[in-house]
């Protein structure tokens, strides 16, 4: 049977890291470990972490802070399984997710890449109604740099080999190899898929269900819009010599969907101002958004709209009213 590992990343999330663990040792697949690598935290995480370390699957590896990139990094490094899957301290694998992705690999040799939809869950870890429910199959560098289907870094599962086939070592880099960019603080994700996808022949592919609970942690959204754009324009930088012409043809239409994200973001945090800001931004920039994803598009902006003419309190109305729903049972 296939070993598989899972990479915890772990920054002062003292609330929520008991959780993560416990739904990862509830795994059915019978054969993984589970690596807890504390990027210097300086709240109980390191307590929380040791005081599982009773169970023989469970280790923890303690270091100066990385950050996100850096702590994935150090997992794989550590990591003995030819699988190597990641879960942030905050979200929640459910029981079954590991070994449907190892099912998966083994039944689709050609396959490097699995990652599942994921439901949102907010801080108190309950469903919010809404879900990523990503495109599956037919995944090619250009969806990925579009719509990046894995959605978060806690919905992916790799092969070993996939992380060998792209490693570097930076040059000041005396202790390991990255695959991860550890000069990014955001978009290290699709940093990552982008460049496998266009420096390698792995395939990505997605298994049905929400088998991620991916937390959306309340207030701070928009303030971050800015930083991620700036981080996701140098993404763009960084990867163009791999292939110019992919990028000069795909550039202005992923850029669109980037900055409607960050509108949807910005309505998340009800930010009026911001959340026109992006949405005049993304029109701008490229109509791919309305063509492809019309429906998505419209949502987005009627949104917008209503937080801009009834203000906020008509936007938390109607997300506690697919929160009730999803409760409930008839909403995912």
């Amino acid at each position: 049977m296939t070993f598989a590992s899972i990479v915890v990343p772990a920054f002062n999330v003292q609330e929520t890291l008991a959780e993560t663990l416990r739904a990862l040792l509830a795994q059915t697949y019978p054969d993984f470990e589970i690596i807890v690598v504390d990027d210097g935290s300086s709240d109980d995480t390191p307590q929380i972490a040791r005081s599982f370390e009773s169970d023989p699957r469970l280790r923890v590896i303690r270091q100066a802070n990385r950050g996100l990139a850096g702590a994935r990094n150090t997992g794989i490094a550590a990591a003995r399984g030819e699988v190597i899957g990641f879960c942030d301290a905050d979200d929640l694998w459910v029981p079954a997710k590991l070994a449907t992705h190892m099912a998966h690999l083994n039944a689709h040799p050609e396959v490097g890449i699995s990652y599942s939809g994921s439901a949102l869950i907010d801080d108190n870890g309950e469903r919010m109604g809404q879900s990523q429910r990503p495109r599956l199959k037919d995944v090619d560098a250009a969806v990925i740099f579009k719509r990046n289907p894995i959605g978060n870094g806690s919905a992916v599962v790799l092969r070993r080999e996939v992380f060998e086939s792209i490693a570097y070592r930076p040059r000041h880099e005396t202790e390991r190899d990255w695959y991860f960019d550890e000069t990014f603080r955001q978009s290290e994700d699709i940093e990552c898929w982008l460049r496998i996808a266009l420096s390698t022949d792995w395939v990505f592919e997605g298994v049905p269900g929400l088998l991620t609970h991916y937390r959306i942690n309340a207030g701070g959204l928009s303030a971050a819009t800015d930083r991620q754009l700036a981080a996701w324009e140098r993404m763009v930088v960084k990867l163009t010599p791999l292939n110019p012409a992919f990028f000069s043809v795909n550039t202005h239409a992923a850029r669109a969907y980037q900055l409607r994200y960050l509108s949807r973001r910005a309505i998340s945090d009800l930010d009026p101002k911001r959340a026109v800001l992006l949405s005049r931004a993304w029109l701008r920039e490229s109509r791919a958004p309305l063509i492809e994803e019309p429906i998505k598009s419209g949502v987005t902006l009627a949104a917008t709209m209503v937080l801009v003419v009834m203000g906020g309190a008509a936007i938390r109305r109607a997300m506690g009213l697919i929160a009730r729903r999803a409760s409930s049972g008839q909403a995912t």
